[in-house]
């Protein structure tokens, strides 16, 4: 079941008129209404894989209890492994698997040895590096003491399957979101206006950007051999607009969704294309996942203390791992590759902290050294973006290598001037709300009635004007 699809439009306003005025007097009961239609939201994709679902609820479930309930170091480490390998090791099959027994061949045939290799022919189910990482977190959380274990199973499962997040996030802590889900819920009108606002804006980046993106990016890419270096920078900006504007906007519309039943979600993006440097991007950029590997990977390393090898160690390790995460190929892995060298020159001169205030808070026009390390900094991460979105890293140093040849001084072969219109609106409105939580959050506030109204019906136009394609979000796959 899509955010951008009739039977969402349908859903949605079910679960909200059930849940506040039927299930109202009983915080019990609307959670228990929750977790059913958060099981129905997952079973719309693929029932089979319900039941992968329960079993790592369960097993975290129990894992917690029997964790938090040890008599000593040694069983709550037991416990603690045992979560992580049946954890990660059905992550490893589902999505891994494939890709290390055809890499592994692929090495042997280099030496002139043949290896007759089995693969599995499986579906990715939606969501499980999300729903995944949600457990591990509550686990980690309850070895280092953060938390209690949490006794009632469904507060516990409506944390790990909370429809809104299920299958892309933001990857949330139980720290964050479990003492909302067991605390009474009172309907805020403002708030469900808020998580209106916020679904409306999700819809638009979706569908007015992202889609529209992705038709050009589609065509350049699956034919860049055929197209110019002027045409090449056009389908990896496009593309870079395309996966922003799809993930961004399935947060603001699971943030949003959120928000109407009374429940606060991780902010995962703060207008990362404005960002001044790398370092200040991926505190920017899909905030939830970064702050996970930073919590539970970087940190437990050492982090940033030692000596430079270890600083350096960390930081690749973090964004290798941040790449492999994203999928099994070697594109991810390179594009985590990049964004490391990127980073570890601020770091190891400690200018990784260097941006951490919002650019030209308060102007209306950034200065020109601001404008000019905002697209620096937006030309190195579409260079990157460039490895995420080719098939092979073969195809990806061609597609590069076709920018960098004199046609880049040609004018583009496609022209694609709505998409360009409206990219441009697209900034020019996220600049104009770079300080809100999201652009439209008070765009308008002090406007006429008319005139704030009227933007709000030109989005839904727009929206349902170029909502005929109906593409899944990116970060499904993930």
């Amino acid at each position: 079941m899509l955010f951008n699809s009739i039977n969402f439009a349908i859903f949605l306003p079910i679960v909200f008129v059930l849940h506040w005025f039927v299930a109202n007097r009983s915080q019990k009961l609307q959670n228990f209404l929750l977790l059913v239609a958060s099981y129905f939201f997952y079973a719309c994709w693929d029932y089979r894989f319900l039941f992968l679902l329960i079993f790592s609820t369960l097993l975290d479930y129990l894992t917690g209890i029997k964790m938090y309930q040890a008599e000593n170091q040694r069983i709550k480490k037991i416990w603690l492994w045992l979560s992580i390998s049946i954890n990660l090791g059905f992550l490893g099959i589902f999505k891994y698997y494939n890709f290390f027994v055809s890499s592994f061949t692929e090495a042997i045939s280099q030496f002139g040895l043949s290896v007759n290799s089995w693969t599995l022919e499986v579906i990715l189910p939606v969501g499980i590096s999300f729903y995944t990482f949600h457990g591990l977190s509550y686990v980690f959380d309850i070895y280092n003491d953060k938390i209690k274990s949490e006794k009632n199973f469904i507060d516990y499962a409506v944390f790990v399957s909370f429809f809104p997040l299920l299958v892309a996030g933001p990857i949330e802590r139980a720290t964050h979101l479990l003492p909302q889900i067991k605390a009474k819920r009172f309907f805020e009108y403002s708030k469900a206006v808020d998580g209106l606002k916020q679904i409306l804006w999700g819809l638009f980046k979706k569908i007015v950007i992202a889609d529209q993106c992705s038709v050009y990016v589609n065509m350049v890419f699956d034919n860049y051999t055929d197209y110019s270096g002027s045409t090449l920078i056009l389908g990896a900006v496009f593309f870079a607009f395309q996966i922003y504007g799809d993930f961004s906007g399935y947060s603001d519309i699971a943030i949003g969704t959120a928000r109407l039943f009374g429940i606060g979600l991780l902010r995962n993006f703060a207008f990362p294309y404005f960002s001044l440097d790398i370092a200040e991007f991926w505190r920017r950029w899909h905030i939830s996942l970064s702050s996970w590997f930073k919590d539970y990977l970087y940190i437990p390393l050492g982090g940033s203390r030692g000596g430079t090898w270890k600083k350096v160690r960390n930081t690749a390790i973090i964004f290798l791992v941040s790449g492999f995460w994203h999928g099994a190929n070697w594109t991810f892995i390179v594009w985590g590759a990049l964004n490391a060298a990127y980073f570890l020159p601020l770091l190891l001169t400690n200018k990784n902290r260097n941006n951490l205030e919002i650019v030209a808070h308060g102007k209306y026009l950034p200065t020109i050294r601001d404008a000019m390390s905002m697209l620096s900094t937006f030309g190195l991460t579409v260079m990157a973006w460039i490895f995420f979105r080719s098939i092979s890293v073969r195809q990806a140093i061609d597609y590069i290598t076709g920018i960098f040849s004199i046609s880049v001084f040609s004018m583009p072969e496609e022209k694609p001037l709505t998409v360009l219109v409206l990219v441009g609106i697209f900034v020019i409105m996220e600049w104009i709300g770079r300080e809100q939580q999201y652009a439209i959050a008070n765009l308008g506030a002090r406007w006429k009635m008319p005139l704030r109204w009227g933007m709000y019906y030109a989005i839904v136009v727009a929206i349902f004007w170029f909502g005929d394609k109906g593409q899944p979000f990116i970060y499904f796959q993930f």
